[in-house]
């Protein structure tokens, strides 16, 4: 028979063990939340003649050169700000491309909060310094990873006093052939592993498209708190670069592809003809070219039919190395 003094001196041995099985599950530690990815912020080209290249956004398609950067240590322009509306632009780098014959230089997407971006990129394996909130030269928030193609995704979060808030409501002429950036595409060379990329940002696939009904040709992400897309450019292999300035294009969203070319027209300076066709998408589309054979899409937002164009079903092409990896 156990003492009083022996059966004290056990549930004050044992009286740990219960507390941790009596007392409540703490909770487990909660995943990081990716922040809104609103839109398109703007895309980058590399530009061998930044006269040729802003007359040709300028008298051409209308647009105005909110601001611009200079080089290192010198009054030379390095880049060029085409402002499409208060939100987007195309950014012309006065230098060689880095990965020829692409003259794509990157992609950026806006945040809402880029401290938010940089640990959810951490907690998906990315080497992502955080607290790093330095601002650019224009005045905002941004940083860089690489997609599975080697091609660079920016991210920005626009501040109050940054150049492109600063300049809101201000360089949005009334010649402006487009008041939107529809889409960016560029060349992917593994379908798998570029959507996987995409969908951990919580983009969504809206359609997919062949020009050959056996093998597939693009994919379209939209962003997830958006309607902004990307259109992934699948190919075979990397020796087709002729095809490169057509494949990294820019799309124009226009109301009237008919009015639109008309306009275009009566613009001087582009020789190549405009011709409207009808995409595999069904929508009514018109392409140009800059000086350096990058294509700039002129596109309806809506089918000729009134209703969505049904995906493919046809496998994408073998995975192909990026290029310069």
């Amino acid at each position: 028979m156990h003492s009083k003094q022996s059966l004290t001196k056990c549930f004050l041995t044992l009286s740990p063990l219960f507390a941790i099985l009596l007392s409540p599950a703490l909770p487990a530690q909660t995943a990081p939340e990716r922040p809104h990815i609103t839109g398109i912020s703007h895309v980058g080209y590399f530009v061998s003649d930044l006269p040729k290249a802003i007359a040709f956004w300028h008298d051409l398609l209308g647009y105005d050169e909110s601001y611009t950067l200079t080089k290192k240590d010198s009054e030379d322009i390095r880049i060029a700000f085409i402002k499409i509306n208060d939100h987007q632009h195309i950014e012309l780098f006065n230098e060689a491309p880095t990965r020829p014959p692409s003259m794509m230089s990157h992609l950026c997407f806006t945040v809402d909060d880029i401290e938010e971006m940089r640990i959810y990129l951490r907690s998906k394996g990315y080497k992502v310094k955080l607290g790093d909130g330095g601002k650019t030269r224009t005045g905002d928030y941004a940083f860089e990873i690489k997609d599975p193609n080697g091609m660079l995704i920016e991210f920005v979060q626009s501040l109050p006093d940054g150049l492109e808030m600063q300049a809101a409501g201000k360089f949005l002429p009334a010649t402006r052939i487009s008041p939107r950036i529809y889409h960016l595409g560029y060349m992917a060379g593994d379908a798998e592993k570029t959507t996987d990329f995409y969908k951990m940002l919580g983009f969504t696939e809206t359609w997919r498209g062949g020009a050959n009904p056996k093998e597939l040709s693009w994919i379209n992400m939209k962003v997830p708190d958006g309607d902004d897309y990307v259109e992934l450019m699948l190919y075979r292999t990397m020796s087709d670069w002729s095809s490169w300035g057509g494949k990294n294009h820019i799309s124009l969203v226009v109301p009237d592809i008919e009015k639109a070319t008309a306009i275009l027209k009566t613009r001087p300076g582009y020789t190549k003809p405009l011709e409207i066709k009808t995409g595999v998408n069904q929508k009514r589309q018109m392409n140009m070219y800059d000086p350096d054979g990058t294509r700039v899409e002129i596109m309806e937002p809506n089918t000729i039919t009134g209703k969505p164009t049904p995906s493919s079903t046809a496998p994408p092409p073998p995975p192909s190395l990026p290029p310069h990896s």
